[in-house]
C-alpha cells in the first residue's frame, strides 16, 4: 500500500517545442485488440509555429492544417462543440477542425476501432478509467512536451492526468464528489447545519440519524452512497491511502474498506437511510428520484455537477458541503476530478496545430464563455472566473464551493490503472450485498479487494 505525499505536484515548465511522435498502439477495448505498433527509428520535424496574436502557423506543405476532433454527448453538446469549432476556425483560418462525435454508449467502441486501424483523432475526449489504457499503448502524446500551457490549471489536475510523468490528457473540467444538502430538511427537523470544516464521520452518522428520528414517515438523515467508489477515495485518502496507488496497484488496507463499509451498516440499523430494498430503486432512480430530489431525505453524496439537476428536481434550492473527516484525520481527502480530458494522438501529422485546438479549449475566454460548464466547470481558473457571471445561481454556488476548496486539497489521486472500467460494476454489486445483509463489511472488504485486483490485473 503506497501513502500519498502531502506536497503539491511543482510548477510546470512550458515551452513549444515540436512533438516526438510516439508509437500508434493498439488499445483493447470492447472488441478491438491488437499488438503494440514498433516506434518509429527517427522523429519527423514539424515545420508549423506559434504566431504572436495565438494563431497557428500549421505544419504541412501547403501551410494548412486539417485535424480531427472526437467526442461524445448529446446533441446539445454536438451544437455547442461545433460553435466552439467554427469560432477557433475563425482565428485560426489555416486549421480545418473536423468533427467527430457520437454518443457515449458507441463512443469507445468507434475509438477503438479507428486506433486500431491506424486512423486515431488527431485530437480526443478521454475519460478517466480509459485514459491509463491509452498512454500506455502509446497512443497518445505528452502535452506538456507539445507545450500546452497549463499555468492555470490546480497541480493536482494535471496531476491527475499525467501517467508516467507524461500528461497523457489535460482536464476539460472539474467536479468534486460532495454532500447535498436540503437546508429546510434540516430546519423542519431543528437540527443546526453542520460546521463542514470540521464535522467528523461519527458526527455525520449522529446527524443523520438524529434528522431521521426526528421527522419520519419515510425521510431520512442520508441516501446510500456505497456503490460510488469515490466516496471510499475520499475517506482513504484522508487515512493517508488511496484507492488506487502511484504504481496502478489498489492502495489501501481492507480494514479501511471495511470501517467504510461499517458506517452504512450502522447508518441503516439506526433508521437514518432506507433499507436495501428502498436503497436499490432509489440509486436506479437518478438524482430526480433521489432522496433528496423528492424531499425525502437530507443528505446524499454526488458530483458537484449534479446540483442543478437535484435542485431542480427537488423544486427548492440545496447546498453543497465538504464530506466529513476533512480535518479529522491525516489529511485532506477530497479532490477535484476532471469531468474528462482531452488528449492529442501521438501519430499525428499536425501535432502543433491539435496542440493550438487543445489549447484554445481550456484557456481562450472566449471559448470558455461557450463551453460553460458543459465539460465541467472549467479547469483554468481564469476562464472559469471571466465566465462565472454567465453561469447560473446553482453553477456559481458550485465554482465558490470548488474554489474554496483549492487551498485544501492536497493533491490528485493517480489515473486509474488498466481494467479500472470494470471497478464501478464491482463496487455496486458488492455494496447491494452489503445492504441485504448477505455479507458483512469484512467480508465485502476482502471480496472488493479480491475482484478489483483481478480486474486491474493485480
Amino acid at each position: 500500500m503506497t501513502r500519498l505525499t502531502l506536497n503539491r505536484t511543482g510548477a510546470r515548465t512550458m515551452a513549444w517545442r515540436s512533438s516526438a511522435v510516439l508509437a500508434a498502439g493498439v488499445l483493447t477495448l470492447a472488441a478491438c485488440s491488437g499488438d503494440n505498433g514498433a516506434a518509429p527509428e527517427e522523429e519527423p520535424e514539424a515545420t508549423g509555429s506559434a504566431t504572436a496574436d495565438g494563431g497557428s502557423e500549421a505544419a504541412g506543405g501547403d501551410g494548412n492544417a486539417e485535424i480531427r476532433f472526437s467526442w461524445w454527448g448529446s446533441d446539445e453538446r454536438h451544437t455547442l462543440t461545433q460553435e466552439v469549432i467554427d469560432l477557433f476556425m475563425e482565428k485560426n483560418p489555416d486549421i480545418t477542425v473536423v468533427p467527430d462525435y457520437t454518443d457515449w454508449g458507441g463512443y469507445w467502441d468507434k475509438l477503438a476501432t479507428t486506433v486500431a486501424g491506424g486512423d486515431t483523432p488527431d485530437v480526443m475526449t478521454q475519460e478517466e478509467r480509459y485514459l491509463t489504457d491509452y498512454a500506455n499503448r502509446g497512443v497518445v502524446g505528452d502535452l506538456a512536451a507539445l507545450g500546452l500551457d497549463t499555468s492555470m490549471i490546480d497541480p493536482s489536475v494535471i496531476q491527475s492526468g499525467t501517467i508516467d510523468g507524461k500528461l497523457a490528457g489535460v482536464a476539460t473540467g472539474i467536479n468534486a464528489y460532495a454532500i447535498v444538502a436540503d437546508p429546510q430538511i434540516f430546519e423542519e427537523a431543528g437540527v443546526e447545519m453542520p460546521d463542514d470544516t470540521t464535522w467528523t464521520w461519527d458526527d455525520f452518522v449522529s446527524i443523520s440519524t438524529e434528522i431521521s428520528d426526528a421527522l419520519g414517515d419515510d425521510v431520512y438523515g442520508v441516501q446510500d452512497y456505497g456503490g460510488n467508489e469515490a466516496g471510499f477515495n475520499i475517506y482513504a485518502r484522508q487515512h493517508g491511502e488511496s484507492l488506487y496507488a502511484e504504481d496502478g496497484s489498489l492502495g489501501y488496507e481492507d480494514a479501511t474498506l471495511e470501517a467504510w463499509w461499517q458506517h452504512l451498516v450502522d447508518l441503516r440499523a439506526a433508521g437514518a437511510m432506507p433499507d436495501g430494498a428502498r436503497s436499490v430503486e432509489i440509486a436506479e432512480g437518478g438524482p430526480e428520484q433521489s432522496l433528496l430530489g423528492t424531499n425525502s431525505g437530507a443528505m446524499g453524496m454526488w458530483w458537484t455537477n449534479q446540483l442543478g439537476a437535484i435542485s431542480s428536481a427537488a423544486g427548492r434550492d440545496l447546498v453543497l458541503l465538504r464530506l466529513p473527516g476533512e480535518s479529522e484525520s491525516e489529511r485532506t481527502g477530497m479532490y477535484f476530478k476532471p469531468a474528462m480530458f482531452y488528449s492529442v494522438a501521438a501519430d499525428t501529422e499536425y501535432p502543433e496545430a491539435a496542440t493550438a485546438f487543445v489549447d484554445f479549449l481550456i484557456n481562450d475566454p472566449e471559448a470558455g464563455a461557450l463551453i460553460l460548464s458543459d465539460r465541467g466547470l472549467n479547469a483554468n481558473t481564469d476562464v472559469r472566473a471571466a465566465v462565472s457571471d454567465q453561469l447560473d445561481p446553482l453553477e456559481q454556488q458550485a465554482a465558490e464551493f470548488l474554489a474554496a476548496l483549492e487551498s485544501e486539497i492536497v493533491d490528485g489521486p493517480p489515473a486509474p490503472p488498466n481494467g479500472a472500467a470494470d471497478v464501478p460494476e464491482i463496487t455496486g454489486r458488492i455494496n447491494e450485498q452489503v445492504l441485504f445483509d448477505t455479507i458483512s463489511p469484512a467480508e465485502a472488504a476482502a471480496q472488493f479487494t479480491s475482484e478489483a485486483s483481478a480486474a486491474i490485473g493485480q
